[in-house]
């Protein structure tokens, strides 16, 4: 103990010294925590730059999908045959529906990566659309947006047929060309023909082939398969076919294509072959055209059966009653094949001549019960061969189109593009 220092004075500056270490203590972890030590510039810097980093680690949110809709919104006389196309930005589409006033959905197609909806077909003249979108952005944040339009009333329409050439559903043979009639000209021919799908049951490679502003048939490469499936679809409403002229209804027709029947007549030998699937199942004597005049050789080449009846009135072409050669007959169980008179049919009066010569106007004179056999059997579009005369089938004659080789044939198309080749 030092002199004159009590105990308890003593005690008195231990404590004291106790207090000021805890004390310096409690500033040393405070400091600390707030960032101070010594040599630096202070806690407030120190703290700022703490905030910073905190703010920078906390991610911006990505920007809302955007969508456009074309046509716009309130958008009027709006061409038909447009496409409705829908667009995303920022993001994804979802889903995509446009409906008119009627109910009728237009179908369409996403892009790989869902940012564009184009519809596939062509719309209703005359009607009111509504078009909605929804999309998503990268965090699912929706987005829906929607565009009310209407399109133009069109000066003209037109229609399109099939059914003279035989009813939907029909039985048909392998020749068989899907013929499809318009009721005003078209003038804008690819339009038109791409608005034309041939569904099959067997897909082959075919074409379609104008054969005139208001014609347009399709046939296959090669005879159709037996027992093929056919279904032609022309979406034609909304399509516009020349200046002011649109569609206004759709075009469906469907057909079974029966067994392979193939008819081999020849002018030579004098005889007439029937084949089913590549068997013989008939034949019979025939006799064909006298000749003489040019109009009295039967043609040679590919016919396909068209149309029958029974009976069919026959009058001779371009003679007046009283001149020599004139005619006018009715004749049984008359199958055509040609659009210049020539008919496989009944002729009891020349079945003396018949597999010996030809006398006939042209047609391929037959006994007649044969002739009604083949009435009975055949079904339009089965294919008869006729050959041994010099005059050969034109391809624009009746359905002569499986005269065309088969270039010439796709040079027929708008497009210039065969189908399922």
């Amino acid at each position: 103990m030092a002199p004159g220092m009590s105990m308890e004075s003593n005690a008195v500056s231990v404590r004291r010294l106790i207090a000021t270490a805890s004390a310096l203590s409690v500033v040393m972890v405070l400091a600390t925590a707030v960032g101070y030590a010594p040599g630096s510039s202070g806690g407030s810097a120190s703290a700022a730059r703490q905030a910073a980093a905190t703010r920078s680690a906390t991610p911006t949110p990505p920007p809302k999908a955007t969508i456009a809709i074309t046509p716009g919104d309130k958008s009027r006389s709006v061409r038909p045959d447009r496409h409705v196309v829908v667009r995303a930005a920022n993001g994804r589409l979802t889903g995509v529906s446009v409906t008119s006033k009627d109910g009728r959905d237009l179908t369409g197609t996403y892009s790989s990566d869902h940012t564009t909806w184009t519809s596939q077909w062509t719309m209703r003249p005359s009607a009111k659309y509504r078009a909605t979108a929804s999309a998503e952005n990268r965090d699912n944040v929706p987005t829906r947006a929607r565009s009310t339009f209407r399109t133009l009333s069109p000066a003209e329409t037109f229609s399109a047929s099939m059914s003279w050439i035989a009813p939907s559903g029909a039985t048909v043979g392998v020749g068989f060309p899907l013929v499809v009639d318009f009721s005003s000209p078209v003038h804008f021919k690819a339009a038109v023909e791409r608005a034309l799908e041939v569904k099959m049951s067997t897909p082959v490679e075919g074409a379609w082939h104008w054969t005139s502003d208001d014609e347009v048939v399709f046939r296959p490469r090669a005879y159709w398969p037996a027992h093929e499936k056919i279904r032609v679809l022309g979406h034609f409403t909304g399509i516009r076919a020349a200046k002011g002229v649109y569609g206004d209804e759709n075009l469906t027709a469907a057909y079974a294509v029966g067994e392979q029947v193939i008819v081999k007549a020849s002018a030579k030998t004098h005889q007439l072959s029937v084949y089913q699937n590549g068997k013989r199942i008939n034949h019979w004597p025939v006799s064909m055209g006298r000749g003489g005049e040019w109009k009295y050789f039967t043609t040679s080449g590919i016919h396909v059966t068209m149309s029958k009846s029974s009976p069919e009135r026959m009058v001779s072409p371009g003679i007046k009653k009283g001149e020599p050669g004139y005619y006018d007959e009715l004749i049984y169980w008359a199958v055509r094949i040609s659009n210049s008179g020539e008919f496989v049919h009944s002729m009891p009066s020349t079945v003396w001549a018949q597999g010996n010569s030809n006398v006939s106007h042209g047609c391929i004179n037959s006994p007649p019960d044969k002739a009604e056999w083949f009435y009975d059997f055949e079904h339009p579009g089965d294919v008869v061969v006729v050959t041994g005369t010099p005059r050969k089938l034109e391809a624009d004659n009746g359905w002569g189109f499986w005269q065309a080789s088969w270039n010439s044939w796709l040079a027929g198309s708008a497009t210039g593009e065969p189908v399922n080749r």
